[in-house]
């Protein structure tokens, strides 16, 4: 339906780089699962160039090295089904790091798992689950900073952490802020 002289245009509230963002998501959601399955991943990733330079601002992978053990796939619609973020088995030490400087907004205790969500600014929200931390909201973190270690719960694999991240409230793929997936080395098999 056409908008009339007397309706005013509609507002999204997005940045051409914010909304540039949402754009690539679309771009990288389809990554498949045995190709990155049996793949750890060893060096760290440069951010994002162009128009989501500005929103990456020196984001890192909350814990590394790493396994990707499965993929973003968004949803058809707001309340579709779909994985709105990443999943991440360490290889190694099991901390977990802030990917990016910020504020803890959420640690606690969600329907039996630990959960902890940082405010980056910007309308930039990450989600870490399951954790156990012992971090309280408020509490000011700057990027690679431990907040805590790998738990167990939720619908991730044992031994993985999801990573969630969301601007302006809508989930975004991690790989954006991340650079997309880094070189992964392959291990002998057998």
């Amino acid at each position: 339906m056409p908008e009339s002289a007397t309706t005013p245009p509609r507002r999204f509230g997005l940045t051409a780089a914010r909304l540039a963002a949402v754009i690539a998501t679309g771009v990288l959601i389809a990554l498949p699962p045995a190709a990155t399955a049996h793949a750890d991943v060893t060096e760290p990733t440069p951010v994002v160039e162009g128009g989501t330079a500005s929103l990456a601002r020196d984001w890192r992978w909350p814990v590394h090295p790493f396994r990707l053990v499965r993929p973003f796939v968004a949803p058809a619609h707001e309340y579709g089904p779909g994985h709105r973020g990443i999943d991440l088995l360490p290889v190694g030490e099991g901390v977990v790091r802030a990917p990016a400087a910020g504020v803890v907004a959420f640690s606690g205790q969600v329907a039996g798992r630990g959960v902890l969500t940082v405010d980056h600014g910007d309308g930039l929200v990450s989600t870490l689950e399951p954790i156990d931390s012992a971090l309280p909201a408020g509490t000011p973190v700057d990027a690679a900073a431990a907040l805590g270690t790998v738990s167990v719960g939720g619908h991730a694999e044992a031994g993985t952490v999801h990573f969630g991240v969301r601007l302006d409230g809508v989930y975004i793929n991690p790989l954006v802020l991340l650079g997309g997936v880094p070189r992964a080395v392959l291990l002998p098999c057998c």
